[in-house]
């Protein structure tokens, strides 16, 4: 497994859980994650592989691995409610242990960057960051995904020519990501959007960012 580089965070910050969880979250978190948990020693690993870091309530995830059958999809996510919003959509109620699941949907339930260290190289083919916690205080700034530091680990594990997509509706981090992007190397700028492109699904956080005026950003980045 590799290691986090020097200046990448050796901890999670932010919530694992909000409100209590009802007893059918429960059964799905103890039922239903275990058997879509993607297990990162699996070799080969199947291909083309999509990673999406934070899937939030897990519409876009489920709607890329929708519209992309033939993708492995591997959905990032730590907080309990989040995972248990996507599950809901994939089980009915009292199906939690064995109600047919995507044979090609994976969920990993810690925290990304420990999937990244264990992945080989050149293995991801698409990454996706969706409207991530935009920890707008510059004293956090180490805490945010897109950050120089983890750079090298995304280019280490996406092929030449794979994309990575990034949203965001925060002000403080849209500056962030065109700061940073824009002084490294490992990464092309294809696009910057101000509507979201097709082929991009919708999120609630994204609805709400409209709601309130706030007008989200969309890049598309190519690994050099």
């Amino acid at each position: 497994m590799t290691t986090m580089p020097e200046g990448v965070p050796h901890r999670l910050y932010g919530r694992r859980r909000g409100h209590p969880l009802r007893p059918r979250q429960e059964r799905l978190l103890a039922e239903t994650l275990p058997r879509l948990r993607f297990d990162p020693a699996l070799r080969p690993l199947p291909a083309p592989l999509w990673l999406e870091v934070g899937f939030g309530g897990g519409e876009h995830a489920l709607e890329q691995h929708a519209a992309h059958p033939d993708v492995t999809y591997i959905a990032a996510e730590v907080f309990e409610n989040g995972l248990c919003s996507l599950l809901s959509r994939l089980v009915p109620e009292g199906g939690e242990a064995d109600a047919p699941l995507p044979p090609r949907l994976h969920l990993w339930p810690h925290d990304a960057r420990e999937l990244l260290a264990a992945l080989p190289d050149a293995s991801l083919d698409r990454l996706f960051l969706m409207f991530p916690d935009p920890w707008p205080k510059s004293r956090h700034a180490k805490r945010r995904f897109v950050h120089p530091a983890m750079l090298p680990v995304l280019a280490r594990v996406l092929r030449p020519g794979a994309e990575w997509r990034i949203a965001s509706d925060d002000p403080t981090y849209q500056g962030w990501v065109e700061e940073v992007m824009g002084a490294q190397d490992l990464f092309a700028r294809v696009s910057r959007a101000e509507a979201r492109p097709a082929g991009w699904p919708a999120t609630r956080y994204e609805a709400k960012a409209l709601r309130e005026g706030r007008t989200p950003f969309y890049w598309v980045f190519r690994r050099r």
